[in-house]
């Protein structure tokens, strides 16, 4: 039982907690109130489920219109039959909140700035980074533009209402063991929690700018315009795009217009108007893979959708399963614990998947203000008003305090004299993000839950805002699509990339790029949709993408060459290419490594390691040891070439991409590079660079091996799902999984695929999924983490996608909870 360490100690530990993917430090150990943690009536004790449990249940409860049945299946996956729309999702609220109430809070507190009201104030600075970046102001404009459809509103009053009656029911002893750790308790729900958790996800997967911003300003000002340009390229020589180069574009219907004083003011300023370093940003690896194929190249004749986002390995995992069955749709998928709907899954008709698209939607505008008060600022050659917004921090043990936020044009002013770290020396800098801009994001859910037909999936997408997302799509009909959907700004080249002058409007956001104008292909001549967070389309798109760093391009190469070969596909195979560990970056790297190791010039030993690379078989298997030797090398090889010369900046500056890394040996340019523009004193060559990484990486090989580690791959990534607190005990760790950065199979040492999912479009739809974790977010219950080794060993469930008819007919159905309007 995953509780029973806690019976040796009652101080816990807690070093960092991971929400989504950032972790944000705790501190020190905390100590739960020992009285009542360690109650045998209502402490821990009583969380520990017995093996066998029954969830059976009659749920009396005010807020129905009619009698909702759900029945739950072997794996814990709820199957909700209801009348209407209405009564499934407050009973989706429901179900949410008895199984995942503390991970869905939680989420919200590290959103809207309110660790500190549980863990006290040494979580100050976390809350204001949060409250300052507008993560609660742009929750509000979403609500309120939300509350005008009513549509939604009522979706999310009810899911709502669902949430507050399993509250309402709770009693202290079936309290989730982590508030009992913490020694608080939970609020009611309210819609603008819901606001929250999706503000938390752009923030997760838009949130690089946050600092991407800063750092690239550092470099550009510390290696000048031209230089930076060439270590941090906007074009990528290998790019296989999302969209076929052959694709032919339209005209823009916005052409921004890059401001006159563009090259001095923003492209080659010499002296940095500012630096700011920020809180660890989101996972640079936050994507997904997503691809659909048509039927003509299936063996049932029948599109195939998979899409495997890939996110931190958390548990409780980030997703619930659920299938929702109304009059109005039948939809089966995962669900955010937190909101409404089914995010990815199918329905009777079409199947969706999405991956994040990496676009630029937050920029930084550097403001300058009258005085202190900041009431004022300067704004096109006049003094501009600047509203106040105050934010109240409650603190645990501690006199609340009020956060003022200027509020300008552009946004609210993250960083000022009054918040600020030793970089940023009193600038103050607005955020513009479009998530601060009021979207109706959880429509376009809403809507895919009931679409079609492929109009239906465009109707529904067409509402997303933020972050931009790779919507692709499937149909029973045939079709098959992929488009790139958000509020993607227009921009001229560059522009974002850098913080902008604050003062002047010529550098304002031009406008939003119309939805039509946005990548989009459906039924290509190859057969098949993908993408894998690479670059949407090549330089004839006549909008600007943003710098390439942003994009990883290898899995994409991979996916689309083994596509473009599959036929006669079955799910199986699916399954196969979703657990696919060939590293193509490693294919392109290896060859030039080898050529410039001359190994006359090696010990015995490094030879050894030399041979194990060269009869590497390109796979990040879980026995290989020639990929723990590769990254070793080419890490070794990014410090000899980087690590001393960008060390010497006096501001945090980002490294190029192994890619760019790469490109450049390819192309015997990189040290021309490196002595002309880092300003190395000793004339070096590549061969120096690579044998001198040789000798590097097999020192810290040899190391590794006389403490007793193995190079075995999955040894030395040594992948875990932890706990969202940190805590050993609750996490499982050593996980016996391949793959890694650049291999469809993308699981790192806490990062990976957290939902594969498999869509056969055929009439009776042939589903299969995973993600690692469990449906039930207590540690004491034995659905905690029971889909984990599941997951880790590739295999997958069939998804119960069943009528009401046929529920009781499945063997696997086990439990039945009735919920009754009281």
């Amino acid at each position: 039982m995953r509780l029973l360490p806690f019976i040796a100690s009652t101080a816990i530990t807690i070093g960092l907690v991971t929400v989504l993917n950032m972790q944000i430090p705790l501190g020190a150990s905390k100590t739960p109130r020992l009285g009542y943690f360690l109650s045998p009536q209502q402490g821990f004790w009583q969380n520990a489920e017995p093996t066998n449990s029954s969830f059976n249940a009659q749920i009396n409860t005010r807020g129905l219109k009619n009698k909702v049945d759900v029945y739950m299946d072997e794996r814990l996956v709820p199957h909700i039959y209801a009348q209407n729309d209405l009564d499934a999702y407050y009973v989706q609220g429901f179900l949410h909140a008895k199984f995942r109430l503390w991970q869905m809070e939680f989420q919200t507190y590290v959103a809207s700035g309110r660790l500190c009201e549980i863990l006290g104030d040494s979580k100050l600075d976390i809350d204001r980074y949060f409250r300052r970046m507008g993560m609660v102001y742009g929750a509000e404009q979403t609500m309120a533009k939300m509350d005008n459809n009513r549509e939604m509103q009522a979706t999310v009053d009810a899911y709502t209402e669902g949430v507050n009656a399993y509250i309402k029911l709770l009693k202290p002893e079936d309290l989730p063991f982590e508030y009992k750790l913490l020694d608080y308790r939970p609020e009611n729900w309210t819609p603008l929690k819901t606001y929250l958790f999706l503000m938390f996800m752009s923030y997760d997967l838009s949130g690089r700018g946050v600092s991407s911003d800063l750092k690239m300003t550092n470099a550009r000002d510390y290696l000048g315009f031209e230089s930076f340009n060439q270590l941090f390229p906007n074009l990528q020589d290998s790019l296989d795009p999302i969209l076929p180069p052959s694709t032919i574009y339209g005209k823009p219907s916005i052409k921004p217009v890059k401001p006159a004083k563009s090259d001095s003011l923003y492209l080659h300023q010499v002296k940095a108007t500012v630096n700011v370093s920020s809180p660890a940003p989101p996972n640079k690896n936050n994507g997904s893979n997503n691809w659909a194929v048509s039927g003509k190249k299936t063996r049932s004749g029948r599109p195939i959708l998979c899409n495997d986002p890939h996110l931190g390995l958390n548990l409780p995992s980030l997703w619930y399963e659920v299938q929702i069955n109304t009059p109005t749709h039948n939809t089966y998928g995962a669900s955010f614990p937190g909101s409404p709907a089914v995010i990815i899954g199918f329905n009777d008709s079409i199947a969706w998947g999405v991956t994040n698209a990496g676009r630029d939607v937050f920029d930084y505008y550097d403001m300058h203000f009258r005085d202190s008060t900041m009431k004022e600022y300067w704004y096109n050659g006049v003094w501009k008003k600047a509203e106040q917004r105050v934010e109240v921090i409650k603190i645990k043990g501690k006199p609340e305090i009020e956060e003022k936020i200027a509020m300008t044009v552009y946004g609210p002013v993250m960083y000022d004299h009054s918040y600020s770290n030793e970089s940023t020396k009193g600038r103050s800098l607005a955020v513009a993000w479009t998530a601060n801009i009021a979207g109706n994001g959880l429509q376009t859910f809403y809507k895919l839950n009931r679409a079609k037909n492929f109009d239906d999936y465009q109707s529904a997408i067409s509402n997303w805002w933020c972050p931009g997302q790779n919507f692709a799509f499937a149909s029973k009909s045939g079709d098959i699509a992929i488009k790139q959907q958000g509020a993607f700004v227009a921009r001229w080249n560059r522009q974002g990339d850098f913080i902008m002058p604050g003062s002047d409007s010529s550098f304002n956001w031009q406008g939003i790029i119309p939805e039509n104008e946005n990548p989009m292909v459906r039924n290509p001549a190859r057969q098949f949709v993908s993408s894998a967070n690479q670059m949407s389309t090549d330089t004839s798109y006549p909008y600007y993408l943003g710098g390439a760093s942003a994009f990883p391009i290898y899995r994409g190469i991979i996916i689309n060459r083994k596509l473009a070969v599959l036929n006669d596909i079955t799910t199986t195979d699916m399954q196969m290419l979703q657990m696919e560990n060939v590293n193509v970056f490693a294919e392109m790297a290896r060859p030039v490594l080898l050529k410039y190791i001359n190994e006359s010039k090696l010990t015995k030993p490094q030879k050894k390691y030399v041979e194990i690379l060269k009869n590497w078989n390109l796979r990040n298997d879980i026995t290989e040891q020639g990929i723990t030797v590769f990254n070793n090398v080419w890490d070794s090889l990014e410090n000899v070439v980087w690590k001393d010369d960008f060390q010497k900046a006096a501001k945090p500056m980002p490294w190029p991409e192994s890619s760019t890394l790469l490109e450049h040996l390819l192309k015997d340019s990189v040290y021309a590079y490196a002595d002309n523009i880092l300003t190395t004193t000793k004339t070096e060559t590549i061969q120096d660079a690579v044998m001198e990484a040789v000798v590097r990486a097999s020192a810290a090989m040899d190391k590794m091996v006389m403490e007793g580690k193995k190079l075995d791959w999955g040894a030395y990534k040594d992948t875990k799902v932890e706990h969202l607190l940190k805590i050993s005990a609750l996490s499982s760790l050593h996980l016996p999984i391949g793959g890694g950065e650049n291999c469809i199979n993308a699981t790192g040492t806490v990062h990976g695929p957290s939902w594969r999912m498999i869509v056969q479009m055929t009439d009776v739809i042939e589903a299969y999924g995973v993600y690692p974790g469990g449906q039930n977010g207590n540690p004491g219950s034995k659905f905690y983490d029971n889909f984990i080794n599941s997951w880790a060993a590739g295999k997958y469930y069939r998804l119960l996608f069943i009528s009401k008819e046929d529920v009781t007919k499945q063997e696997k159905i086990k439990w039945h909870i009735a919920f009754i309007n009281a």
